[in-house]
């Protein structure tokens, strides 16, 4: 039976206009050589994010999601790699790790990954605003994730991961970056690197991190584990996927803990623009807020959104009490690098950094630089 897409009016926000199939006719090809028919460009739009994307229904009411990789050939190459290995990976780990979208076809010439479109998923980022179920989708989501980086001492397969480190954060961006680099970096990137590279104590920071994420254990880790990478799919706290494995590989697990609980700070800080109470003027923060409403929303948000990681964090270790216990320091310390690198990414599409996003870099900043003392203050501390 054919499955009718929702009307245009009723797609929820981060949808955009997609590429016109006609100048990427390698994307019907891979739907049509799957089986799939061919994709009706009525209901076809685009998700957000660095890669080309198509999500929409087919001829035969088939509802796919496809992604082309965007980058130089050899990081196409490795990332599309890396997304295959997961999907080896969870076909023979054991059941309760956590699991992607029903991957249905690549094209590995063109960079191509063909997916189920779960066209009714609702983002991770609603823990951040629906108090009702965000720490119980919070604790199932932890407890999921440490089945995952639990998984090698059952999983066979592990071996045969990539076992390099992610490349940000990196000591030597931190000196200078490419000329490559440099050339393709808008003014606020290159605002963002100069703010990061004349910080000497910060510099140090990160070193110490990457010290300890050497020395420490690795298991399977997704890499890329932010809130927006997270699909509630039925509006159940049990029912999540976890897309975008292309950065998965054997690493430190406290990058994906770090990564949850440094989007939680990062979303606390923005509540200051951005409030839930719908004050207008708050949008106009750098102009009309004083300091101290602006360390009152920051912290009221901040103590609105801790249950959440620490609802987290209490489902990781009751799926993972072995974890090691250097691993919520490290975590704390890569919640204040994904301040840093949501610095980057913002600066990547405009001009000029904005104050808050400033602002949300300086907290990660203070994480980065003690978090033995910020574990527990963003949800990170001890739940016995």
């Amino acid at each position: 039976m054919s499955i009718l897409p929702p009307p245009a009016s009723h797609l929820p926000d981060g949808r955009y206009e997609a590429i016109d199939l006609d100048q990427a006719p390698e994307v019907d090809r891979l739907v049509s050589r799957l089986g799939l028919g061919r994709y009706d460009r009525s209901t076809v739009v685009a998700l957000s994010g660095r890669n080309d994307t198509w999500a929409g229904y087919t001829t035969i009411g088939e509802a796919v999601f496809v992604k082309r990789l965007i980058g130089p050939p050899d990081d196409v190459r490795d990332r599309l790699g890396r997304a295959l290995a997961y999907e080896h990976f969870s076909a023979t780990a054991p059941i309760g790790h956590l699991r992607g979208p029903r991957i249905l076809g690549h094209d590995a010439g063109e960079g191509l990954m063909a997916f189920e479109y779960l066209a009714e998923a609702r983002g991770g980022a609603m823990m951040t605003t629906d108090d009702a179920c965000a720490p119980e989708t919070a604790r199932r989501v932890g407890t999921a994730l440490a089945l995952l980086h639990g998984a090698p001492a059952h999983a066979s397969y592990t071996p045969a991961l990539d076992r390099r480190p992610p490349p940000l954060p990196s000591s030597a961006l931190l000196e200078g970056i490419p000329l490559h680099l440099y050339e393709r970096s808008s003014s606020a990137e290159l605002h963002a690197w100069r703010i990061l590279q004349n910080d000497p104590d910060l510099i140090t920071a990160i070193g110490t991190l990457l010290k300890a994420e050497r020395a420490a254990p690795s298991t399977p880790a997704h890499c890329d584990f932010r809130l927006d990478q997270l699909l509630i799919t039925d509006g159940s706290p049990a029912a999540f996927v976890a897309a975008d494995w292309e950065e998965f590989r054997l690493a430190d697990p406290a990058r994906d803990v770090g990564s949850f609980a440094g989007e939680c700070l990062h979303r606390a800080v923005m509540d200051v623009i951005s409030p839930r109470d719908g004050d207008a003027r708050a949008q106009f923060a750098d102009l009309v807020l004083t300091r101290e409403a602006v360390l009152r929303r920051g912290a009221d948000a901040l103590t609105r959104l801790r249950p959440v990681v620490h609802a987290f964090w209490a489902g990781y270790l009751a799926g993972r009490p072995d974890a090691d216990p250097g691993l919520p320091r490290r975590a704390a310390a890569f919640a204040g690098w994904h301040a840093m690198d949501r610095l980057l990414a913002g600066a990547a599409r405009r001009n000029r950094l904005l104050g808050i996003e400033r602002a949300a870099a300086g907290v990660g900043r203070a994480a980065l630089l003690e978090p033995a003392r910020f574990a527990p203050v963003i949800g990170l501390g001890a739940t016995s």
